[in-house]
Order: C-alpha cells, then sequence, then structure tokens
C-alpha cells in the first residue's frame, strides 16, 4: 500500500516530536528513517500505526485517511526492537496471536489459523521451532518470530522499528539480506527505522534523514550520500572533514590554507567547507598541511594531517605514493562542498 504524510505535528510537553513533517512513500518501497536520538523516527511509527495520535496533519494509506481508523483496523503490522513475544505461548502461537484475537466474524477457523501460522514459520525458514517457547530459541530466530507474527494479519504496510537492534553485528548482517529479499518476494511496503547508517543505506530505495522531527532529505541512498543537501545530511552520513571558510563574491576562501579558494553559489558570511576523507588530494611540494602520522594498513592509507588549526584525516587511493611524516604538503580542496554557517 502507498502511504501519504502531510503536515504532521505531534508535541511532547514542549518538545516537539513531530514539526510538521510530510512525506510520500510509494507501494512496493522499502523506506528507511536514520536519525539521530530524539528525531521523531519511533513516533513517525507510532503516529503511523494509530499507538500515537498527530496533533494535526494527515495520514493516508492508499488514499484513505485514518483520522478516525484505530490501530486494528489500519491493516499494519509492527515489529519491535525487542521483540515482545509472549514467553508462556509457543512459537506458533505467537505468530497466530493477531489472527486469534480477532472478533469472530472476522476471525479464520482454528485449522486455518495453524496453517497460516505455519507457513509464515517456514516462509522465515524456522518451521522446525514452532512448538518450542521463546526463551528455547537464539535472538535471530525470536526477531524472525515477531516479523512473523506481523506478517500474519497480512498487513497493508510493515512498520519496523531498529528490528536488529539488540543482535550482534553477524546476526544482523545476515537478517537484513535477508528481510530485503522478504520484502521483495513479499511485495511489502516497509518503513525501517535504524540507528545504523550502513545498514539504512544497504537495505533501502529511498533513506529519509530526520532531524528535530522534520526530514531534512530524502533520496536513494547514493543520492543521499554524494549530494547531501546541508550539512547535517553531510555530517551525519560517513566520515566528514570540516574547514571554516568565507564567502564573499561567488567565491570561498579558508582559514590559514592561502591561495586556496573554491567557487560556489553559497551566500556571503561565514561559511563550511565538508569533504569526505577520499575526497582531499595531497599534492606535491611544501604547503599548509603538516604530516601527523601514516597508517598504510589496508587497501587505502589513512594521513593524519594538521591543516588550518585542527587535525584531519585523508584517505588515500590504492597504490598512492605515501608522505612522510613531518612533512609539509599542499592540499588539494576542490570536491569540497560548501554550506552556509549560519
Amino acid at each position: 500500500m502507498s502511504l501519504e504524510l502531510r503536515d504532521l505535528r505531534k508535541k511532547f510537553g514542549p518538545t516537539a516530536a513531530l514539526n510538521g513533517l510530510s512525506l510520500s512513500v510509494p507501494r512496493g518501497e522499502f523506506l528507511a528513517l536514520l536519525g539521530p536520538s530524539g528525531s521523531g523516527k519511533t513516533t513517525l511509527l507510532r503516529v503511523v500505526a494509530g499507538l500515537e495520535f498527530a496533533e494535526s496533519g494527515a495520514i493516508e494509506i492508499d488514499g484513505r485517511s485514518m483520522r478516525d481508523v484505530p490501530a486494528r483496523k489500519r491493516g499494519i503490522g509492527l515489529v519491535f526492537q525487542h521483540y515482545a513475544l509472549f514467553r508462556h505461548m509457543t512459537v506458533a502461537r505467537n505468530v497466530a496471536f493477531g489472527l486469534e484475537v480477532r472478533p469472530r466474524r472476522e476471525r479464520p477457523s482454528a485449522a486455518a489459523i495453524r496453517a497460516r501460522a505455519n507457513e509464515l514459520l517456514d516462509l522465515m525458514g524456522i518451521g522446525e521451532l514452532a512448538q518450542r517457547y521463546p526463551e528455547q530459541i537464539s535472538g535471530g530466530q525470536r526477531q524472525r518470530v515477531a516479523l512473523a507474527r506481523a506478517l500474519a494479519i497480512e498487513p497493508s504496510l510493515l512498520l519496523l522499528d531498529e528490528p536488529f537492534g539488540a543482535l550482534d553485528a553477524k546476526v544482523r548482517k545476515n537478517l537484513r539480506i535477508w528481510l530485503r529479499d522478504l520484502h521483495d518476494r513479499m511485495g511489502l511496503t516497509s518503513i525501517f527505522v535504524t540507528h545504523d547508517q550502513n545498514e539504512a543505506l544497504e537495505m533501502a530505495d529511498r533513506v529519509a534523514v530526520l532531524q528535530a522531527g522534520r526530514i531534512e532529505q530524502v533520496d536513494t541512498p547514493d543520492r543521499l550520500y554524494a549530494e547531501p543537501v546541508n550539512a547535517f545530511v553531510h555530517e551525519f552520513l560517513g566520515e566528514s572533514v570540516r574547514l571554516d571558510c568565507v564567502v564573499a563574491d561567488g567565491v570561498a576562501r579558508f582559514h590559514n590554507i592561502p591561495d586556496v579558494c573554491l567557487p560556489t553559489g553559497c551566500a556571503a558570511g561565514p561559511a563550511i567547507a565538508l569533504l569526505r576523507p577520499h575526497e582531499i588530494g595531497l599534492l606535491p611540494g611544501p604547503g599548509p598541511a603538516h604530516v601527523e602520522s601514516v597508517h598504510a594498513a589496508g587497501p587505502m592509507p589513512r594521513i593524519r594531517l594538521a591543516l588550518a588549526g585542527r587535525i584531519v584525516e585523508v584517505l588515500l587511493p590504492e597504490g598512492a605514493a605515501l608522505p612522510m611524516v613531518g612533512q609539509s604538503r599542499g592540499v588539494d580542496l576542490s570536491r569540497a562542498r560548501i554550506y552556509s554557517a549560519a
């Protein structure tokens, strides 16, 4: 199902958890929500699911307003970080729970519910665990049970709130590959909240970066990383090197880096130049950068430089000639993105 959010606002006391947030999620998309703690990611999921209520704004699923639709009627599957499984129920009963508690007129037969639970457990690759209890299976298996339970009601929209947050790195990696494949095979529309940037960039069709209840940018992973719209997005995604500069007459000039000036469309005044470590070039001959250390392990040597009053790290291409510690070198900053400091 498609999802349309328009100007959602939600406060907890004086704090705006959602501050005029708008977003469109087309049918079949896997969208990741990424942002620092307190940016509104979980609140957004809960408002869409009907577990919290926005003070204003609109939510539409496939063009239908959710204004007066209670959570149980929205057809949404929700998967939590900590599974929320019933310890006194078997794995199969946990999966069947959402169907068993439906009103009598909407409830499938007991045989149909058992068949649905077994079908989903087989789909998750854990059919042999049907009669075990949650404490008898691993964390990764519990997460699959929680996902099967969410899918049992045949949701129009799947919401996942940090579903792998309690798992170790190896299990997380395996499960995220499996989940993305499941999303594609079942034709789901999914919204996935995570703090893990690599997870978001690897799994999602698009990523929405949130800050203070607003969406700063929503785009494909490649465009988001390569073309951040502002300094926050640039610094939030991956490593960034920040250098102060001033813009005048369409040119950015750097403090304590003479003879380097870059054309920019940024407004006149104090500004910030941001680069990825691999975007900084080292030039032959003396210059404003002082080589502090050289770490050559791995495919891309990492060089620490003293530059413009701060320590920055540069990644050199594989096979590049390495500078000597103590040398001064020129720097190529031509790939910098310039943002207003205001």
